[in-house]
């Protein structure tokens, strides 16, 4: 359920990236918001993987 959640919030984080770089808005703002879209994407992986 948690990992359907954080794909879903790296979407919007992907999106938010996107809208930013077509509004011409500073690139550590683009790059933020990408880097916290792949953390998502990284943690709904993880918690994906099976455990001990």
């Amino acid at each position: 359920m948690w990992s359907v959640i954080l794909m879903g919030l790296a979407g919007l984080l992907a999106g938010g990236a996107i809208a930013f770089h077509q509004q011409k808005k500073p690139r550590w703002t683009v790059f933020s918001f990408a880097g916290l879209a792949v953390m998502a994407l990284l943690a709904a992986f993880l918690l994906t993987l099976p455990g001990k």
